[in-house]
């Protein structure tokens, strides 16, 4: 087809094999298309391609031809119909098209940036810490308004559990940045305003995204008023006792009594 031979890298089972899910089902080989981000964006050694770890090249696409099914003992036999499964990154692909570094600097995410910087009055490349927090609400924002769009409700189990984790992670990080009233309505109407042409379940369902997530919002940044201050305390006493963890009971403790997530705990 015209693709220079040096473009084409061999790497064994090691690294172009998919699969199985679990330990046994479908596989096979793969083929991963590379967006070479140039030079400049690399670790300059003579080793650098596809499989470095400096982040110069991305995977943009994977091609698995499934052709084995592979049994619980490691061997495999062919499939009496086997198929090329295809992924691709569509945001990765955006990033590739629009000379962006990452997907968060796309027009996807930009207007959900823009918006948090905003609130928060920070400025999105003042730190690594800030960048990561900013990212993880724009990112979780979009996450949970399609999640109510789809029917999903926060609940302490199942989807519903997901959906109440991302938000109350968005919410942790918002308060990172600053933002101690309720903003993840906002985050939403950035979302509907932006995909609603594309995904008209968005716009339909409108005011149940809007209240669901004021609502869930409020009740857990009344939980995080208190959690997190004792959760502070906590660890500056393990601190000062040369603790390196907090003991199981302290961090039981926060979620029986004050409602407070082991998950957001480590998070803190």
């Amino acid at each position: 087809t015209g693709v220079p031979a040096s473009r084409i890298r061999r790497f064994g089972e090691k690294e172009n094999f998919w699969g199985p899910a679990g330990d046994s089902g479908p596989c096979g080989p793969c083929s991963e298309l590379h967006y070479d981000l140039g030079a400049n964006r690399g670790c300059g050694l003579p080793t650098c391609g596809p499989n470095c770890e400096c982040g110069r090249f991305v995977e943009i696409w994977n091609l698995v031809f499934t052709q084995f099914d592979q049994r619980p003992d490691g061997s495999r036999t062919p499939l009496p119909k086997p198929n090329i499964d295809t992924g691709m990154g569509l945001e990765r692909i955006v990033a590739a098209v629009q000379a962006k570094p990452n997907v968060y600097e796309t027009d996807l995410f930009s207007g959900l940036i823009d918006l948090v910087v905003g609130l928060s009055g920070r400025e999105y490349r003042e730190s690594t810490e800030t960048m990561r927090a900013v990212r993880i609400v724009a990112e979780h924002g979009r996450g949970m308004t399609f999640l109510v769009a789809d029917g999903v409700l926060p609940t302490n189990e199942g989807r519903g559990y997901v959906l109440r984790r991302i938000l109350r992670r968005a919410s942790l990080f918002g308060r990172r940045l600053g933002l101690t009233k309720p903003f993840l309505a906002d985050v939403a109407t950035v979302v509907i305003e932006q995909m609603g042409s594309i995904y008209p379940e968005l716009v339909q369902h409108r005011q149940l995204i809007i209240d669901v997530i004021r609502a869930e919002e409020r009740r857990f940044m009344a939980t995080l008023e208190v959690g997190v201050g004792i959760v502070d305390d906590m660890v500056d006493r393990a601190v000062a006792q040369g603790k390196e963890m907090l003991a199981g009971d302290d961090v039981f403790r926060l979620y029986d009594t004050y409602g407070f997530p082991r998950e957001l705990t480590a998070e803190v």
